[in-house]
């Protein structure tokens, strides 16, 4: 199959589709890899590394796109970028369409097949292709809002483990999932004060136990987030519905409410943001205040440290990407039940509920495909 990897362009944005190693495995399986220049060398992937894995390399976008079959990005694909796209062409990446209808308007008027990364399951429910960026946002989380809570960046001024006679910051996480736990993890080391809310009191439970009672943790109500909100110096929004759009958990009449100087993370903000202040931003300019509260909206977290980022989620899509060239997308899609939760679109229809619910879509049920 002929496989493409376009340099990202979305801003700030450094991570690959794939490394080196995995196009050197590609390559063993007979496939063409063409790889756009420059596309990995801000974290150490130069041409010449693709090229002695077997790719060939290119510097013209078009006819990149122009002559693959299979495209393999990290993130959506921009505006221009759909414009490229042709009829039955694959792309694979992460998508979060929920959010984004002109993102899904023109993937439909594409033709083209889009797999989404994040709604890939697993037998155990998990996202198997989500979870290695999920875990990078999840620590990153915790950096990004002790670094928020400085008076440089309009924080409270305050230390996220505090010191000896001065008591620790306190972190509210919302979700209990692969960033929550991450980011409990992390904001633990450092010392902070921590409890974490979830509607499911079995994920309680595990992390109870996991943490050996180091966190506290409360079942998601409307109060119980309120009152920690209210009084916490940093929350982090670690929310997620398969596909679907966040749910707005902080209204901004509770941002209000919240201390001056406070921290709001959204982790959930490339699926719209579970904060209703939320909107996105970038690395090179992060943060902004909403009524004296500190906003982290950064819609590619990971990004931040691409390198690490690019090498997780390699380990996770590679066995993905090759089932895909080995197999073409509608073989390997009628073999494996939970990779085929990955189509999102194909020539021109919606196969995840999740988007047409989100955009007032008509859903197609993708058996019949297959």
């Amino acid at each position: 199959m002929k496989i493409a990897v376009p340099k990202e362009i979305k801003a700030q944005e450094y991570r690959v589709g794939l490394s080196p190693t995995s196009v050197r495995e590609l390559s063993k399986h007979g496939h063409s890899i063409t790889v756009e220049t420059g596309a990995g060398a801000a974290i150490g992937f130069a041409d010449k590394a693709y090229i002695d894995a077997g790719a060939t390399i290119i510097d013209n976008t078009e006819t990149l796109y122009r002559n693959a079959e299979l495209i393999v990005k990290v993130k959506e694909p921009q505006p221009e970028e759909c414009k490229l796209l042709q009829k039955d062409q694959i792309v694979f990446a992460y998508l979060h369409l929920a959010p984004d209808l002109q993102q899904t308007e023109l993937l439909l008027q594409s033709g083209a097949i889009a797999i989404a990364y994040e709604t890939v399951t697993a037998p155990n429910g998990s996202l198997p292709l989500l979870a290695p960026m999920s875990e990078v946002a999840g620590r990153l989380a915790v950096q990004a809002g002790a670094t928020s809570l400085e008076m440089i960046n309009g924080g409270r001024g305050q230390l996220l483990g505090g010191v000896p006679g001065v008591l620790p910051a306190k972190v509210c996480i919302i979700g209990g999932g692969v960033v929550g736990i991450n980011a409990a993890a992390m904001a633990l080391g450092l010392g902070a004060d921590v409890t974490v809310i979830d509607r499911s009191v079995s994920r309680l439970k595990i992390l109870d136990e996991q943490f050996q009672g180091r966190l506290k943790t409360l079942y998601s109500t409307t109060d119980a987030i309120e009152q920690q909100v209210i009084h916490a110096d940093l929350v982090i929004g670690a929310v997620l519905i398969p596909g679907a759009a966040a749910p707005k958990l902080v209204s901004a009449d509770l941002v209000k409410k919240m201390q001056r100087g406070a921290v709001l993370v959204d982790v959930a903000i490339d699926q719209g943001g579970c904060f209703e202040t939320s909107r996105p931003t970038s690395h090179d300019a992060p943060r902004y205040i909403v009524d004296g509260i500190v906003h982290y909206c950064v819609a590619n977290i990971p990004g931040a440290v691409a390198r690490t980022a690019t090498l997780a989620l390699n380990n996770a899509t590679l066995p993905y990407v090759l089932t895909l060239a080995d197999k073409g997308w509608q073989q390997a899609l009628q073999n494996d039940k939970y990779f085929r939760d990955g189509l999102n679109i194909a020539q021109g229809k919606v196969y995840c509920q999740a988007v047409a619910d989100a955009h007032g879509l008509p859903y197609e049920n993708n058996a019949a495909l297959f």
